[in-house]
């Protein structure tokens, strides 16, 4: 008999049915729900005449609708104050926690679930949102669901669900200087390309994933989703095991011992057989940067502004599509190009490890004129600790707006937009089209890389600066 998957353990631990046909009902251990998607699925639950059948496994907070101004409240962006309002009610109701504004525990999902312990290794985890993938980082199997499905997990705590086909890409090799979690996610991204995922949950493997921090493999499995893939995941170990010890909801005492060597076991057999494998070494991976309308459209910092003339013809429409949109012009430099602002935060770059990337090159100047440049936290565990390090006063001592804990500019659906026609540097995972507000230009990069954009008024090499 092969070996299994680490995906295979963990999915094979929660059938509670077999379906046939590669479907089953699938238990579900942990459910957080935001201020987007909260209500309409607690609302659907009521409508039905059902109740929520486990609230003690369902968590709450308000993140992709709130202001994240200083001392904001949840009526600072009035329609985002009606869906907390309705989220408070909803959860009440229902005895679900809820994170709210302020609150130790407030912030964005997937920054909150890990550093609570409510995501643990081995668990399924699920949100309606499409990076709850985010959480594999810990090593769950982690993804997101729409309305329906989250009313059906909250009533029922489970899920009908497709077997993933199994990939694993692994990464061996050391990173080199000023490259980050970040800027290994846009290149598998531009290595890959954005459906190599599709079907598949993805396991991240080899020694520089191990040499990882949890941060960093939060990040990486984040960009899961933009690879078409539903869901990713590192297999955890003693870097994870300590990163979890004395947080929130995680076990205590001979309890988390015990839970310790259940999770050893949570890792690939040596003869598991995978879907699909793909090898890179990490010492090729540069600084990166998005310079079109999609993740996979990424480059090395220091590269050329692709030629659609020279690309597959499948791809031509698609690059000139995007260079217009972003007017910029092919087989030019990509450093160089002016920006209007930054943005340092989101679920893929907002925690404090992130904060501290960007921090210290933020220390060697100031915001360029003309440019605005936010530092938003992604929780108030992480704005509280980043304070305690006196990270604010390096941001605000450099031109930066330190805010509140929230999704805040990455997806605009709280009233903070890139202006039309301005270009930003954004830390967050997407630049579709419109993402950061109308005809807003966005360029994906690390927090690092970030930081130096907004200094310099350009796109540039974060490795010139030192």
């Amino acid at each position: 008999m092969a070996g299994r998957t680490i995906i295979d353990k963990i999915w094979d631990d929660h059938v509670v049915k077999d379906l046939g046909d590669g479907w089953a009902l699938i238990h579900i251990d942990r459910h957080i729900l935001h201020d987007l998607s909260g209500p309409p699925a607690l609302a659907k639950v009521s409508a039905a005449g059902r109740h929520v059948r486990a609230p003690a496994l369902a968590f709450a907070t308000p993140d992709h609708a709130v202001s994240s101004a200083q001392g904001r409240t949840a009526a600072s962006f009035a329609p985002g104050g009606r869906l907390v309002d309705a989220l408070r009610a909803a959860t009440t109701a229902a005895g679900i926690r809820m994170f709210d504004l302020g609150q130790d525990g407030q912030g964005i999902v997937h920054v909150t679930a890990p550093e609570l312990g409510i995501s643990l290794p081995g668990l399924t985890v699920i949100c309606g949102d499409s990076h709850t993938c985010t959480n594999g980082g810990v090593g769950a199997l982690a993804f997101g669901v729409g309305t329906s499905e989250s009313a059906h997990a909250l009533a029922t705590q489970t899920l009908r669900m497709q077997r993933p086909r199994r990939m694993r890409v692994r990464i061996d090799g050391r990173l080199g200087g000023h490259v980050s979690a970040k800027d290994l996610a846009l290149y598998l991204m531009h290595r890959l390309g954005s459906s190599a995922g599709v079907g598949h949950t993805v396991e991240y493997a080899g020694s520089a994933v191990r040499a990882m921090g949890v941060e960093a493999r939060l990040t990486l499995c984040n960009l899961s989703v933009e690879m078409g893939a539903r869901s990713g995941l590192v297999a955890p170990d003693d870097t994870v095991f300590d990163w979890l010890a004395g947080r929130d909801y995680a076990p205590r005492g001979a309890a988390f011992d015990h839970a310790v060597a259940v999770w050893r076991g949570l890792v690939s057999d040596e003869d598991a057989v995978f879907d699909r494998e793909q090898m890179f070494d990490a010492a090729e991976v540069a600084p990166m940067m998005s310079w079109g309308t999609s993740p996979d459209q990424s480059m090395a910092i220091d590269g050329i502004i692709p030629d659609p003339d020279r690309a597959p013809v499948a791809l031509r429409d698609d690059i000139r599509a995007a260079l217009d949109y972003m007017g910029l012009e092919p087989g030019r430099p990509l450093a160089g190009t002016p920006v209007d602002w930054v943005f340092i935060g989101s679920c893929a770059n907002a925690r404090l490890s992130d904060l501290r990337e960007a921090a210290a090159v933020a220390r060697s100047g100031r915001v360029a004129d003309g440019v605005t440049a936010w530092v938003v936290p992604g929780s108030v565990r992480v704005k509280r600790a980043a304070e305690a390090e006196g990270l604010d006063r390096v941001f605000l001592d450099a031109g930066f707006d330190w805010r509140e804990p929230g999704c805040a500019m990455c997806v605009a659906a709280n009233g903070e937009r890139v202006p039309p026609g301005a270009r930003a540097v954004s830390t967050s995972n997407r630049n579709f089209v419109g993402r950061q507000g109308p005809r807003a230009r966005t360029h994906l990069a690390s927090p690092a890389s970030a930081a130096a954009a907004a200094l310099a008024g350009r796109i540039v090499d974060v490795r010139t600066l030192h």
